[in-house]
């Protein structure tokens, strides 16, 4: 198993354990190449939910540039939901993991087809 292998294990975990969903490997898998590089990249790999400035690039470059989603309320309550899901308090909110629940909550894991 490569380094990636080992993060999609890890990040499958804390979906398990941490958030209480049983996860789609396949998904995981494709938005985890989906984050190209940055998921080796300590600082990028997470994302820090209490910043705004970081939950607006989410919003941004993934609900409307990667899913295609049309700017509106609903992306901001829907990423406060999945942080609120993942645990305000989890010090290590993987940026996969955040992307992959809210692919599922958006019902778009047609564009990781």
């Amino acid at each position: 198993m490569g380094k990636r292998d080992d993060l999609i294990a890890k990040y499958a975990d804390d979906l398990r354990n941490k958030c209480g969903m049983e996860p789609d490997m396949a998904l995981l898998t494709k938005v985890t190449i989906g984050c190209g590089p940055a998921i080796y990249n300590a600082d990028a790999s997470t994302v820090a939910g209490g910043q705004p400035q970081e939950l607006e690039t989410v919003k941004n470059n993934f609900l409307m540039k990667k899913l295609g989603l049309a700017d509106g309320p609903q992306l901001m309550e829907a990423i406060d939901s999945v942080i609120e899901t993942y645990g305000r308090s989890e010090r290590n909110k993987y940026r996969a993991v955040i992307y992959y629940m809210l692919t599922k909550h958006f019902g778009k894991e047609a564009v990781y087809g």
